[in-house]
């Protein structure tokens, strides 16, 4: 088999297209395991207060578009297609639809900039068990390196940063302070990745390219059992103690996360929203990179580069 890759494979978690979905989602991801009812129905309603639908799936493809596009304006025209976990068009599916067209190696991108178990060995054991049932016409696929903190992610991040402080009046935008944040996980898991790190390293990043001092680190969407240990702090309880200590604004950068969805829409623009409205912060929420043209040049330079492609 050629070692060229003739093809790009995103992958993506999935989401819910419509109210009708929210349910079957929500139980293809639980797959049996015990969940509160309560917990359940809460997170039907979270879906619901955001319009009854997620809209990672569109979102990702038009980062597959704006990636197709950067590779067929620089080379190599490669085909995208797009995988998700959990909805439609599924992982599976998606390698199947792959082989039939022909294609026998692909560059995999994983939508996820920070490494840990759920958000990068998951996809790749995903794809490894699809292509274990699709038999020897299945693709291979290379996956480019963690780009956490490659500088054109920190150059994404860091403009939707700026879009968002250019519209907090002077002299507050002076004085506002950066909250990034992540998805919690477990913190044996996050110790056995270096999850905690990637993340501050990222924010680091970020804050030295704008030139602002003022940030610290939260977590959001935790779930599993309570009593077990997650990263924190919680943005709702980061929220409380920057309030007490005499902030006025925050920004809340959601870096761990590269398209809106329902942890960026409902935890973010409606409860952590709430909660600085109460206790008097002003709240501005910087964009997901999404298709920010840094980003998709970003996505280019890694497909190339896993290509050996010069960019």
């Amino acid at each position: 088999m050629s070692d060229t890759p003739d093809s790009v494979l995103l992958l993506a978690y999935g989401g819910p297209t419509g109210p009708d979905e929210i349910r079957p989602f929500l139980d293809g991801v639980l797959r049996g395991r015990p969940v509160p009812p309560v917990r359940y129905e809460q997170v039907v309603r979270n879906y619901m207060a955001v319009g009854g639908a997620s809209p990672i799936n569109r979102l990702t493809m038009l980062q597959a578009e704006g990636l197709r596009a950067a590779l067929a304006a620089g080379g190599p025209a490669l085909p995208v297609y797009v995988g998700m976990r959990h909805w439609d068009p599924f992982i599976a599916a998606t390698l199947e639809t792959m082989a039939r067209n022909g294609r026998r190696r692909a560059v995999g991108v994983i939508l996820a900039p920070h490494s840990s178990e759920v958000s990068r060995d998951s996809y790749v054991h995903a794809v490894d068990e699809a292509r274990g049932r699709l038999g020897p016409e299945a693709p291979v696929v290379d996956y480019v390196p963690s780009w956490s903190d490659h500088a054109l992610f920190v150059e994404a991040v860091a403009a939707r940063v700026s879009e968002t402080l250019d519209r907090i009046p002077e002299p507050r935008r002076r004085d506002a302070t950066l909250v990034f944040t992540a998805h919690s996980i477990p913190v044996p898991m996050a110790r056995a990745s270096g999850y905690a790190e990637q993340v501050a390293k990222t924010a680091g990043l970020v804050c030295r390219r704008i030139g602002l001092g003022a940030w610290s680190i939260a977590y959001q969407s935790r779930s599993g059992n309570p009593a077990d240990p997650w990263l924190e702090p919680d943005i709702l309880e980061a929220l409380r103690t920057l309030a007490g200590r005499g902030v006025r604004d925050v920004v809340v950068v959601p870096v761990g996360f590269v398209s809106d969805h329902v942890e960026v829409l409902y935890d973010l623009d409606i409860a952590a929203r709430e909660t600085a409205l109460g206790l008097g912060l002003g709240f501005h929420r910087a964009g997901t990179v999404g298709d920010h043209p840094v980003f998709l040049q970003l996505l280019a330079h890694l497909v190339r580069q896993s290509a050996r492609i010069a960019p």
